[in-house]
């Protein structure tokens, strides 16, 4: 990094708290303008949130390595802009009905509150030991590779990065709530596209082009049955991505993180009304077409460019800043470091929100009905400043284990999303859908997907060729997702069959064809020819993806 590099970082970071002071001296009284910004956001902050909120560690780090190690593989999770507009198409007006803070409180309103406490759980868990963890892990490795900086003060870099960025993230998530997350994610977005496009850019001029790209990478077989680095849909006997189980497992979980999980919904959530969540999805949705080409396809041309011996590559998971170290000319250096600082916070931001905001409402509230809004709030920062905590706690372990955690993440997201995308499909499909129904699936999901990841971690102890090795170890992971997905919609069915069902008029507006005609003209109102246009070019590109990288 050049002193101009560094200016421009400090420019970005001066910005960026400027920001965030604006946001803090507006006050804050009710639990809505603390962990919903007050329900105003327009679509712009929405879209922009939901971006920032998605680009983490996973693609700064793991989808560049991804590509560079396997080509388009794991494109599938990155083209999911579809599934986005299934976000604003087909949810948020139930959300929008319900009233909820949570995604918890939706299933307590749609089921019962063991429906609640068992998602409430399972996310915060997850939120501390997955997500966290390994933003701030990944966090500290790339900033130590792009400064160059091995110790301060003989301390070493990795540590005072990993810190440094959670405490600073944390801090302003705090004092801001969801209206800091909102109004950085908008300026956080743009510096990261611009930065990752320039990255992109400079590879392919250095390479000699696209075509160079393709010819490099098609030339490189990923198996034995005539499947390369290019091809997105492969073999269904590839040990690793088959296309019956990538195409449908890719799905669920992009169905489950998108759609239902509290993590993303709460940008929708905090939308001034329905045009607003719905319009912000669509922008979304745009916004997450370009991640496979500003960093899944960027590991690829590292990958080539390694290959022609024009950079040296020392392992897939240095792919991103290997690029940024070598292309980036004096001034680009600092814009691109400010993007990773931004998309880094922008994703440990809204996982300290959404871990507040879930403790907060679906624990404490539940238990302190009578707490003012001011207690409320009081309590959603100790909750954060919590998590937090947690986060530079968990960085020792990390460190040890990063690697490890780091390639089973998508394993563990691929486990929990089947049992919490069934219950939730199931239950706005049709009110015959029990309450014991929604209990017993979200149950036996997470259950069988945890055990299904408790086998793979001590496979070493299993026989090889044994019915639990075959079972739980040997069969393909998005194979097993699928077959669980589908498993707990048929133990859904058939609980339903033999409980109760909820009261019809309680859940009104909840589940498809129950709205009111109020309801059904506020919905109409939401949406006219332009949302539908703007959808249909998202679909129209998702498509032309497909048929290009078939």
């Amino acid at each position: 990094m050049t002193l101009i590099d560094w200016i421009v970082l400090g420019l970005f970071c001066l910005g960026l708290v400027a920001v965030i002071v604006w946001v803090v001296r507006k006050k804050e009284e009710t639990t809505s303008d603390y962990f919903l910004a007050g329900r105003d956001a327009t679509w712009i902050a929405i879209g922009a949130s939901i971006f920032a909120s998605n680009i983490g560690s996973e693609h700064l780090v793991g989808l560049a390595g991804t590509g560079a190690s396997s080509g388009m593989a794991m494109a599938h999770w990155e083209i999911h802009a579809w599934v986005i507009l299934i976000l604003g198409w087909l949810f948020v007006p139930f959300y929008a009905r319900s009233g909820v803070f949570t995604m918890p409180e939706f299933l307590e309103k749609r089921y019962n509150s063991g429906s609640r406490s068992v998602l409430s759980i399972i996310s915060l868990v997850t939120y501390v030991l997955t997500k966290v963890a390994v933003t701030v892990y990944a966090g500290g490795v790339v900033f130590k590779e792009v400064f160059g900086i091995e110790s301060i003060f003989g301390i070493d870099f990795f540590w005072i990065s990993a810190v440094g960025l959670v405490l600073l993230t944390g801090i302003y998530t705090v004092l801001g709530g969801m209206k800091a997350v909102l109004a950085t994610s908008v300026i956080q977005t743009p510096v990261l596209l611009i930065g990752s496009i320039v990255i992109l850019i400079m590879g392919l001029i250095k390479l000699g082009g696209w075509n160079e790209l393709m010819e490099i990478c098609r030339a490189v077989p990923v198996n034995e049955y005539g499947d390369s680095m290019t091809s997105l849909v492969r073999s269904a006997k590839d040990t690793e991505f088959p296309w019956t189980g990538v195409l449908f497992g890719s799905a669920i979980i992009g169905f489950w993180y998108w759609c239902t999980d509290q993590y993303i919904v709460q940008r929708v959530l905090s939308g001034r009304d329905q045009k607003q969540s719905r319009r912000g999805t669509i922008f979304g949705s745009y916004l997450k077409l370009t991640p496979v080409f500003i960093f899944l396809i960027p590991g690829m041309i590292a990958f080539a460019l390694n290959q022609k011996g024009l950079m040296e590559l020392t392992n897939s998971d240095a792919a991103f800043p290997a690029l940024i170290t070598e292309l980036l000319p004096i001034g680009f250096k600092g814009i691109v470091v400010g993007g990773i600082l931004a998309a880094l916070m922008s994703s440990l931001s809204s996982l300290f929100n959404s871990s507040a905001t879930l403790f907060t409402v679906d624990f404490y509230k539940k238990f302190k009905p009578d707490a003012t809004e001011r207690r409320l709030v009081l309590v959603g920062r100790i909750a954060t400043a919590v998590v937090v905590v947690l986060g530079v706690l968990w960085i020792p372990v990390m460190r040890g284990l990063g690697n490890v955690l780091y390639q089973y993440l998508q394993e563990v997201q691929s486990m929990l999303a089947p049992g919490i995308a069934a219950v939730f499909l199931l239950g706005i499909l049709s009110k015959r859908t029990t309450p014991a129904a929604g209990l017993t699936g979200l149950i036996t999901g997470f259950t069988l997907g945890m055990l299904k990841l408790g086998f793979k971690v001590f496979e070493e102890a299993i026989p090889p060729g044994s019915f639990w090795s075959r079972l739980f170890v040997e069969t393909n992971v998005y194979h097993y997702e699928v077959a669980l997905f589908i498993l707990v919609v048929l133990v859904m069915i058939v609980v339903s069959s033999f409980t109760e069902k909820k009261d019809a008029e309680s859940i009104r507006g909840l589940y498809l064809r129950s709205a009111s005609p109020e309801q059904k003209a506020i919905t109409r109102a939401s949406w006219n020819n332009w949302d539908l246009f703007n959808s249909a070019i998202v679909i129209a590109v998702v498509i032309l993806f497909y048929a290009y990288f078939w």
